[in-house]
Order: structure tokens, then C-alpha cells, then sequence
């Protein structure tokens, strides 16, 4: 009989259903299976740490928010935000559901054009367009995000050389009750920068206004600010077409909806309390709907949400390194995960699962990742189960940003691996390796 595992007696106040005074219950069920492939066997196939993707949770997430829109307002377009996630494999699955791509940089506009998108279906947002990609944009009849007037004027020079008219919108910065507000991005709706910038425009005469855009914030919790937003918008776009006889043909809202994610901070899970598609688009298409514009002359509704569509699709798994107490006695855990690859656990309390079952006797524990730094926590307080070293476990809901602003610092970044629809893995990006980095490196003469 195997010897059983010695476990000291705590003090424990027990909770049973949803989070009262002292918050949430500690049981949380163990995550023994991705997809139905045991976390252990993707572990021992794949290395410790590994990111895992699935590819039935994208697509459900996506027709999810496709039907909170469409079922409310009759022309709505996604464009998947490359920024989030710009992992070829998993851009392509948001394009073979329908969605454009919206890219910020050369490097992702290349990337989008890659992956097979039309150039008519890319959006190029972000302040920083080099005339490179300005007049590859242009040639490419993609659409221009204009951020400020000397991308405006540079634009305006390009037409000179280029046999196409440039399509663009510019983007709008607001007062929509969120704070801080995001005004370093775009034209001001309330002093008048925004109407300065389409005077410009429609005098000039060269370029097509095609559209307005927004993006009030991120992780914003109120769908009333996007309803605001979409009014503002919806005024410009009336105020367009009576001044200048000139319609619009979309509205752009930008992204920014909460994922399932509990921020730092916030008492209750954001799984039981986050907006959900549902609220955000009940708010966006009402103000729309609401306005003076008639059936024939909607604009097309543009959403260029990222985190709310694939944050809940990831997942990290690593494996226990060791436990120690501090000198409080409080016990901590060290892992194999550290910021570098988790960049979201700054400002979320990501939920953290074991891989196994355990006993029903738990503890509050400081999770540490590897890193030799004082800031690598992955969570500063949960309550866990004792995992001994070399224990597997799960880190819930890390689709978004992790894959993209992840750093090589101190280890190599792993391997990530994509769970198709029929439950088969795919690696879809190597893990690093000491060449990937040093082939990168050069020596002067007098140091070889």
C-alpha cells in the first residue's frame, strides 16, 4: 500500500456556493484534460511550459459574437486584431470565419497580405505608418486609419506618385465617461479636431472618406461607453452627408470588450460579472438604431474586438519547480511559468487549476515564477491544494497578448501547440532555441 502523503492540519472556514463575505470557494475542479487530451501526455509530448490553443473554443467564441451582432443590427463586419494574436494558424481560423484583418505595424500588414487576406479586407490602424507601407497600403486599395495630421499630409504627397485614391477614414478620440481617457490616439470629437481633420480631407479632394473609427479604451466594463461612442460617431457621419453631400460607409468601434478574466482588484470573478457580447452589442446597435439614419443608408458596423474572442481559447501549462515558506510561514510555489511568458498577470488574477486531483485540504499560496526577479509573481494570493515538485497544472484564459508581447528573458520562450476540431494537436510554433537566439549575434573581429 502506497504511504500516504503527509498533509499539516490547517484552519480552514468552509464556503459552499456563489462568493460571500470571505470570496470565493477554494474548490475549484482540477483541469485533467484540454480538449480531450490529458494535460499530462501534451506536457510530456510538448515540454513544460507549453501554450495550448483550441481551435473548437475560437470558432464557437467567434459565432457567439457574430450572432450578438447580426441578430441586432443587419451589416455587421468582424476584423480579427492582429496585435492580439498574430500566430499564422490562428489568424487564418478568425479569416475562414469571415473576418478582414486589422494590423498596427508593416510587420503585421505583411503578415495579413501572407495569410491570403484581400488587400480591400485590411485595416490599417496605429500611428506609426511608415510612407513604405502608406503607399503599399494604397496601392493595395487596403483601408488607412488616419491618426494625426502629419500621417494626414504625408498621405496627401503620396497621391502624387500613386494612380489610386487613397480610401481612409480617420480615428476619433471622445469623452465617452471612461477614464482615463484615450486622446493620445486620433482626432478629438469634443474640441474639434476630428471635424478639422474631415475638412482637410474633403476639400482636398484626392482621398476617399470611406469610414470612422474609435477605440475608447481596453477592457472596458460599461457597453453604455460604446453606446456613446457610436452616437458620437453616428453624428459625424449625419453631419458629413449634410454638409458635404458624402456618405459614409461604415462605423468602426475599435475593440477593447472584456474577456472572461478577473482584473486585479475586483471582488467577484469576472466569468459571473464581465459584460458579456450580448451587452456590448445591445448598446452599440441601439445608439445606431436610434439615430437619424434610415434602412437604406445603415453604415456598416466594423469590430475589431481581440481579447473577448480568443483570450478564453488559451491555456499554459506548466509544472511545480519547488515549495518554501517565507519568513511570514506563508507558503509559496514556484513554477516553470514566469512573466515573461505570462505579460497578463500584471493586471489579472488568472484562474490556476492542478492538472490532477487533490484533497480537499487547501492553502493560500503565493505563486513565483523562475525568473530571478522579485517581480515575477503569477498570482499573489490563491488557494491551492499542496503540488509537490513536478506536478502539472493549467493557467486559464491566456489567448490574448501573451503569445505576442511575450519576452526571451532568462529561459526560451515554448512551444505552442494548437487542438483542432477533431482533437488532434498541432505544433504551430517551435520553441526557441540557444541558435534562434545567437545566430542573431555578432562578434567583432578582436573578440573571436
Amino acid at each position: 500500500m502506497e504511504k500516504q502523503r503527509y498533509e499539516r492540519p490547517i484552519l480552514k472556514k468552509l464556503e459552499t456556493g456563489m462568493p460571500g463575505k470571505f470570496g470565493i470557494a477554494a474548490n475549484l475542479p482540477p483541469s485533467t484534460h484540454i480538449d480531450g487530451i490529458s494535460v499530462d501526455s501534451l506536457v510530456e509530448t510538448y515540454g513544460s511550459p507549453v501554450f495550448i490553443l483550441s481551435e473548437k473554443t475560437i470558432r464557437s467564441v467567434f459565432k457567439k459574437a457574430k450572432k450578438a451582432f447580426t441578430t441586432r443590427y443587419p451589416k455587421v463586419q468582424f476584423a480579427w486584431s492582429y496585435k492580439t494574436n498574430y500566430l499564422n494558424a490562428v489568424c487564418r481560423i478568425y479569416h475562414q470565419e469571415g473576418s478582414w484583418a486589422e494590423v498596427v505595424s508593416g510587420f503585421e500588414y505583411d503578415k495579413a497580405i501572407a495569410n491570403g487576406v484581400e488587400g480591400q479586407h485590411i485595416i490599417f490602424n496605429g500611428p506609426d505608418k511608415s510612407a513604405v507601407y502608406l503607399e503599399k497600403a494604397i496601392r493595395n486599395d487596403s483601408i488607412i486609419h488616419i491618426d494625426h495630421l502629419d500621417e494626414l499630409y504625408t498621405i496627401i504627397e503620396l497621391t502624387e506618385k500613386c494612380a489610386k485614391r487613397p480610401k481612409v477614414a480617420i480615428r476619433v478620440n471622445m469623452d465617452t465617461g471612461i477614464q482615463p481617457m484615450w486622446d493620445r490616439f486620433g482626432f478629438n470629437y469634443e474640441n474639434g479636431q476630428a471635424w478639422d481633420a474631415l475638412n482637410k480631407i474633403m476639400h482636398f479632394g484626392k482621398l476617399e472618406l470611406v469610414g470612422l473609427h474609435t477605440h475608447i479604451g481596453t477592457f472596458i466594463m460599461s457597453p453604455q461607453a460604446y453606446g456613446v461612442a457610436a452616437q458620437k460617431l453616428a453624428d459625424l457621419t449625419i453631419g458629413i452627408r449634410q454638409k458635404y453631400n458624402h456618405t459614409i460607409k461604415y462605423i468602426d468601434l475599435g475593440g477593447g470588450f472584456a474577456s472572461a478574466n478577473t482584473l486585479k482588484g475586483f471582488y467577484y470573478p469576472g466569468s459571473d460579472t464581465n459584460p458579456t457580447f450580448d451587452d456590448y452589442a445591445e448598446a452599440i446597435t441601439s445608439a445606431l438604431l436610434n439615430t437619424q439614419f434610415t434602412p437604406d443608408n445603415l453604415p456598416l458596423l466594423i469590430l475589431e474586438t481581440g481579447r473577448a474572442l480568443i483570450d478564453e481559447a488559451g491555456y499554459l501549462l506548466g509544472t511545480v519547480i519547488a515549495n518554501k515558506r517565507l519568513s511570514t510561514g506563508k507558503r509559496t510555489t514556484i513554477v516553470d511559468i514566469g512573466i515573461n511568458l505570462l505579460f497578463t498577470s500584471f493586471w489579472y488574477e488568472h484562474k490556476l487549476t492542478p492538472a490532477r486531483h487533490y484533497s480537499q485540504y487547501t492553502e493560500a499560496t503565493t505563486v513565483y515564477g523562475p525568473l530571478c526577479m522579485n517581480i515575477d509573481v503569477i498570482r499573489e494570493n490563491v488557494n491551492l491544494p499542496l503540488l509537490n515538485k513536478g506536478d502539472h497544472f493549467v493557467v486559464h484564459h491566456v489567448g490574448a497578448y501573451n503569445m505576442t508581447q511575450w519576452m526571451q528573458f532568462i529561459t526560451l520562450r515554448p512551444k505552442i501547440v494548437l487542438i483542432d476540431e477533431d482533437g488532434t494537436a498541432h505544433v504551430i510554433r517551435d520553441n526557441e532555441t540557444i541558435d534562434n537566439v545567437m545566430n542573431m549575434e555578432h562578434l567583432p573581429p578582436h573578440l573571436k
